[in-house]
């Protein structure tokens, strides 16, 4: 299994991080190919287990994400087809060493150990997708869950979902998936020129602005919609 995640997706986070993008005025794309980076198989936790915060790390942010779940094997994936290769999306945190990520930056060195240490990928409880559209066709209806069910009992329009993160009952970080700068159809093919997907991958599709430190004695809640997905403790 791998795990990819996408930086810089939302241009309101990158205004909070200080990064600087080439965006057009047209359509707010930025001119560059997307940032793409992996998290080894270890940072995985899933199945609402707690997070040991590694203090020795120093700050350690949240960074609420939409994840998606590959569901077949592609390479050189056309974006027109990059719908069928995903079968379920849920929320996830890709938790970040703040302090050793911008080390790290200061240097021209990679983010590996800031992104990819244990238990800095968290995943909650998977749900059905409905793909994005094309132009020439209308939006997809809204299926909002009204009760707990299995897989598909649910359909969420993947450039269509609103979701949000609590922590100890306040709300911390909202997104849209539609403000994406690369829409999910698009990582999928841009990814799949370097790497073959393979099934149960994940894709981190990058964070909305909001992204702040956690604390021992943190209970987080992440929302797609009305429904919560995501619920585990910081220790």
């Amino acid at each position: 299994m791998k795990i990819f995640a996408v930086g810089m997706n939302y241009v309101e986070h990158n205004k909070e991080l200080g990064n600087t993008l080439l965006i057009t005025e047209k359509d707010l794309r930025k001119t560059e190919e997307p940032v793409i980076f992996t998290k080894p198989d270890s940072a995985l936790l899933k199945d609402g287990k707690p997070f040991f915060i590694p203090d020795f790390m120093g700050r350690i942010d949240y960074e609420t994400e939409v994840v998606v779940r590959i569901c077949r094997l592609g390479k050189g994936i056309p974006q027109q087809f990059a719908h069928r290769y995903y079968d379920a999306v849920t929320l996830g945190i890709d938790f970040t060493a703040r302090e050793v990520q911008k080390k790290a930056k200061d240097l021209g060195r990679p983010w590996t150990i800031a992104k990819g240490f244990d238990g800095s990928a968290v995943i909650g409880a998977w749900v059905k997708p409905t793909p994005a559209p094309h132009p020439e066709q209308s939006s997809p209806p809204r299926c909002l869950p009204q009760r707990e069910g299995s897989l598909k009992d649910v359909q969420i329009p993947i450039q269509d979902l609103h979701f949000r993160l609590d922590i100890n009952g306040e709300t911390r970080q909202v997104g849209y998936t539609g403000d994406m700068l690369y829409k999910v159809d698009e990582l999928i093919s841009y990814i799949s020129k370097y790497f073959t997907l393979k099934t149960g991958d994940l894709l981190f599709t990058g964070t909305p602005v909001g992204v702040g430190p956690v604390h021992i004695d943190d209970h987080l809640e992440g929302w797609l919609e009305d429904r919560k997905v995501l619920e585990f403790n910081c220790k």
